[in-house]
């Protein structure tokens, strides 16, 4: 009787092993993911930074509409 009682707490033991193994490795898969995620976020926060203001690209596209005059004058 006292050895069926230890074989299972045993198994038991490996069970828990076991998931404690698959939640390490998940956990593993998740922080790799995350650092994925923030440098991801990272450079589309740095290409918003670079985009050009309302101001900006008016006066761009006033720039560009006195190219094109001279252009077509020419």
């Amino acid at each position: 009787m006292l050895q069926a009682i230890i074989s299972n707490q045993a198994l038991i033991r490996e069970d828990i092993k076991n998931v404690h193994d698959e939640v390490k490795e998940n956990r593993e898969a998740i922080n790799k993911n995350g650092q994925r995620i923030t440098k991801v976020g990272i450079q589309i926060a740095e290409l918003e930074d670079d985009t050009p203001t309302i101001r900006e690209f008016d006066k761009l596209k006033q720039r560009v509409r006195k190219l094109e005059k001279r252009i077509a004058t020419n």
